[in-house]
């Protein structure tokens, strides 16, 4: 059995099989020869999205940057654009400056291919971010999907038509199975029934209803999925009957709009009234959604908690809600068109505003009876915020709207640790927006709630929720190295935290102002300020403020030369994140202290120091922590005589670095220049160059692997010969276990290795056999042993 090439690139897996498009296939590739962008147009549910995966899955492999999806769907706010584009890249925006900035400076030098989908909500926004790339990075071409073009220069537009229908008069039944709208309702019925064969008996049947559907996809998938329980000609009969209401009782033609409106209200109404409820009320979710937030959230009156599954099984059975896997878990989410639909039921039903109130409450209360053990359990949390963000988004913008902005402040507070590993500059921009309405709440009385709009508006904020967000904003620019925003932002946090007696916030603050001082080289004002969170830390016994007064000491020590203060700091910094299995400062302690160790000399020390604090980085996707423990092991491998991988490392470190925009850590610049120094001497220039650039190559797996001296995933086990097994034997061993359904920890425990180490494998299979789910390794295993 061939092995499958690896994947490059985030395009999802086909989750059907794709039929018919030949014409548009080959006309779309003829125009990106051409062209930079093509913008494949036409209305909801006539397949733009399928012909661009289909499009980009075959030409991607001629890029050698890949292929990448940005989904904008579900996408509401148009601020967030750029944010969803450096996301869907794999890039973190760990800067003040904006996402496109980032964005552009990336693509200049790739050869890539982007899908940009669903842009007809944003074309305000997508517009000029496309034509921005388009002129910025020559190597990258663009294939956009919108319900109307982008109207930028270059633009090669594509209409998307309903496939091809059948003939009128009744065709040979070989000929009739060569159509495109015919072949797509006799597999996805056969898919749908396990028993649907075209024969001479249906095919008249099956060749009107494709007609009477206009050759949409969607409507022909929503009427095949009937043939569980309908035959054919049932359901041509009960459709002709939905529209010949609208006609008259004639067969003239309807708008295609209007004929897919049609089918979807014919599937609504033969649903049950459960079904129809839940129906309405999952396009409260705006993005991806679980089993449990429905059950919060969509469970009363005609849905029962107890039914729920069973309701969600029944429309994903008839394909109204779409199933997908997500890091191993089951999650949901509706087409966009569905989506529409079903806001219009929602609000037929006067339930909009009630369920706005629950999603709102739902998100809410989770976020925030999360916040106080998020460090206890990052990784996990992690998984489930970036599962979920969409939905908290949408609650941000609600308060947003709302003036709701005690509210919003807590909800942006409870993911500091989101913004920190995945995005800077939204939480600042979530921020700014808060406290542009409400940063004088604390100096004025608050007189009652007022209304807006006709809306509750919450009054100013109060000196907690002050506090709070001040530290918050001041932290987010000292991890963006912005001391100059930074400093005023934490003095009215010490402020107002002093003020109202809040010692926890203000005994942070105090640490970060110190930070911020340190790198704005105050060195008098980090001192003094370091001092005073020393003394606010004082028999407070909060690990939280402590661990950031020794972040504090080991940075402007690290700073300022002060290597023996800063080793101190740091060792008991790293003790204290063990102790409190607070992941993220568990690693900024271990890249201080091996930093230290390494600066000192003491390359014995730093090495499994900041092989530790890597390995920390790498499972919760800390891309900042990543770089800097790349570079600080690319200084160890030089200063450990191991040229060749310290000039790999560097090209590597690089790269992740300038995925996130961020500047070189201060400290570390001058061991990296004495790095560089020492291999090239060791290499020659050329030498040097070519492994540099090789380093350069890797993505971010395989450059951790080479860092901490492992196999690359995917690579050490790989069989070359032809004819051999497409995995390699530990391989193997994982997908086994994964098909008995172990999750990474129970696999690793299993086969003694980490768990980092057991989600490398599963990664790998996943590229190696071109699957993007547990589900579908589990499948292709019991395959293998029948």
């Amino acid at each position: 059995m061939a092995r499958p090439p690896r994947r490059t690139g985030n395009l999802p897996a086909e989750a059907s099989s794709f039929v018919g498009r030949r014409r548009e296939l080959a006309v779309v590739r003829r125009k990106l020869s051409e062209s930079r962008l093509v913008s494949l147009v036409g209305p909801g549910g006539v397949g733009k999205t399928r012909l661009a995966l289909r499009m980009a899955g075959d030409l991607g492999r001629g890029f050698p940057g890949g292929a990448w999806l940005v989904e904008l769907a579900e996408v509401g706010d148009p601020g967030l654009v750029g944010d969803a584009v450096t996301a869907a890249l794999d890039l973190r925006t760990q800067t003040a400056a904006e996402p496109a900035a980032l964005l552009l400076s990336y693509l200049r030098d790739k050869r890539l291919l982007l899908v940009v989908d669903n842009c007809e909500h944003l074309l305000g926004t997508v517009a000029p971010l496309v034509a921005e790339v388009m002129r910025a990075a020559p190597g990258v071409r663009v294939i956009a999907t919108s319900r109307e073009p982008l109207s930028v220069p270059g633009e090669h537009v594509v209409p998307v038509p309903p496939l091809d229908l059948p003939p009128p008069a009744r065709a040979p039944l070989a000929e009739l199975r060569r159509n495109e709208a015919v072949s797509l309702f006799a597999e996805r019925a056969a898919a749908g029934s396990g028993t649907f064969e075209l024969t001479p008996a249906n095919q008249a049947a099956v060749a009107d209803l494709c007609r009477r559907l206009d050759g949409l996809p969607l409507a022909i998938e929503l009427a095949a999925v009937r043939t569980r329980v309908l035959s054919a000609e049932q359901i041509l009969a009960r459709l002709d009957d939905r529209f010949g209401l609208l006609t008259g009782g004639g067969r003239a033609a309807l708008p295609r709009h209007q004929t897919l409106r049609t089918t979807v209200d014919w599937s609504h109404d033969l649903l049950a009234p459960g079904e129809r409820a839940l129906l309405r009320r999952l396009c409260a979710f705006a993005g991806r959604f679980t089993l449990e937030d429905v059950e919060a959230i969509c469970a009363y009156g005609d849905v029962p908690a107890a039914g729920t599954l069973d309701l969600m099984a029944s429309l994903v059975d008839k394909s109204l809600v779409v199933k997908e896997d997500a890091g191993g878990l089951a999650c949901y989410r509706l087409h966009e068109t569905m989506r529409e639909y079903a806001a219009l039921k929602l609000r037929e039903a006067g339930e909009r505003e009630l369920l706005a109130r629950r999603h709102t409450g739902h998100y809410t209360a989770r976020c925030l009876e999360s916040a106080p053990l998020v460090r206890h359990r990052l990784a996990e949390w992690l998984a489930w915020m970036d599962l979920e963000i969409d939905n908290v988004r949408h609650v941000l913008r609600d308060c947003l709207t709302r003036r709701d902005l005690r509210r919003g402040v807590l909800l942006v507070c409870s993911l500091g640790y989101y913004w920190m590993t995945r995005g800077l500059g939204e939480g600042v921009r979530w921020l700014d927006a808060l406290l542009a309405y409400g940063g004088g709440g604390a100096r004025e009385p608050a007189t009652g709630p007022q209304r807006e709009g006709g809306q509750a508006q919450e009054p100013g904020l109060g000196p907690q929720e002050l506090a709070l967000a001040w530290y918050m904003r001041g932290f987010l620019a000292v991890l963006q190295s912005d001391p100059d925003t930074a400093r005023p932002a934490l003095d009215e946090a010490v402020t107002t935290a002093g003020a109202a007696g809040i010692r926890s916030v203000l005994a942070q603050s105090l640490a970060l102002a110190s930070m911020a001082a340190g790198m704005a080289g105050d060195r008098p004002a980090a001192t003094r300020l370091g001092e005073r969170a020393r003394a606010a830390t004082e028999g407070l016994g909060d690990h939280t403020a402590l661990l950031m007064y020794l972040q504090s000491r080991a940075l402007t020590g690290l700073l300022g030369g002060d290597l023996a203060p800063a080793g101190s700091a740091a060792a008991e910094g790293v003790r204290l994140g063990r102790e409190s299995g607070d992941l993220y400062s568990l690693g900024m302690m271990l890249l201080n202290l091996g930093s230290a160790r390494l600066l000192a000399g003491a390359l014995d020390e730093a090495g499994p120091l900041l092989a530790e604090g890597l390995r920390v980085a790498y499972r919760i996707d800390d891309r900042v922590g990543q770089y800097a423990l790349l570079y600080a092991l690319a200084c160890h491998a030089a200063g450990t005589g191991r040229a060749r991988p310290a000039a790999r490392l560097l090209g590597a470190a690089e790269t992740v670095r300038a995925g996130t925009g961020a500047d070189v850590l201060p400290y570390l610049a001058p061991l990296l220049a004495e790095a560089g120094e020492s291999a090239r001497a060791a290499l020659g220039e050329a030498g040097f160059d070519e492994e540099f650039a090789a380093g350069a190559a890797l993505d971010r797996d395989a450059a951790v692997a080479l860092a901490l001296g492992e196999p690359a995933p995917g690579t050490a086990e790989q069989p070359e010969e032809e004819g051999a097994p497409p995995l390699g034997r530990r391989e193997s061993e994982v997908a086994r276990l994964v098909a008995e359904g172990l999750s990474n920890k129970q696999i690793g425990a299993r086969l003694f290795i980490s768990e980092h180490t057991v989600d490398s494998h599963v990664r790998a299979i996943m590229n190696k056999l071109g699957f993007n789910s547990r589900a579908q390794i589990a499948a292709w295993t019991a395959t293998e042993r029948s």
